[in-house]
């Protein structure tokens, strides 16, 4: 299928909620086209360059988003709420006419290798120990608690979505198809990062 993208800076996943500010011309006709359509389009983490003006270079993997709120700001920003749905892959890039546009296939999610329970829940676990360790350092607050979904694919999801990882650290998880690997992946990660916060603890002490 064809439809509009929106290459962004940022990684959009499934059941994530995306804020936009849409005011570069051809994207504020993308919108109008949507609109007019089903409201879908594709996002895509930049791999090089910038959101604005184009020339930039794409990951081919990405999720489609729905809009589910539309609004304008004072100075004629156009301001979208939009909800990632489904993973998909990009098979062809076609001639920006005048905003991107590309052919796409949604992304089925394999079969676990494991058991999806123990692998949430491990990495639900690093998450809290990388939290705890921020509030210790005096970097946030508190936890916010996270109320992970019934559905363990919305789970995945939803705690990658929630990670204080960076946009190519979340385009990895992105683009792993099994949800055990997905979150073993993800518990490392989150390993890693509470690790670089313990050593500054110990440093700073």
């Amino acid at each position: 299928m064809t439809i509009p993208m929106f290459p962004l800076g940022s990684v959009l996943f499934p059941g994530a909620v995306l804020p936009l500010q849409v005011f570069e011309p051809r994207y504020r006709q993308m919108v109008e086209d949507i609109d007019a359509a089903d409201n879908r389009f594709g996002v895509v983490l930049i791999n090089r360059g910038f959101e604005v003006g184009g020339g930039d270079e794409r990951h081919d993997i990405g999720t489609t988003a729905r809009v589910v709120r539309r609004g304008v700001s004072e100075d004629g920003v156009i301001l979208l709420l939009a909800v990632g749905e489904e993973r998909i892959r990009v098979t062809t890039w076609l001639e920006d006419a005048p905003y991107p546009l590309a052919e796409v296939e949604t992304m089925a999610e394999t079969p676990p290798a494991g058991s999806a329970a123990e692998a949430i829940a491990a990495a639900a676990a690093a998450r809290r120990r990388l939290y705890a360790l921020a509030i210790e350092m005096g970097a946030i607050g508190q936890q916010l608690e996270l109320d992970l979904p019934e559905d363990a694919h919305e789970a995945a999801w939803a705690l990658c979505a929630a990670a204080p990882l960076g946009a190519f650290d979340r385009q990895r998880l992105l683009e792993t198809d099994d949800l055990v690997i997905r979150m073993e992946t993800l518990e490392q990660l989150l390993v890693e990062e509470a690790g670089d916060l313990e050593r500054a603890l110990h440093d700073g002490g």
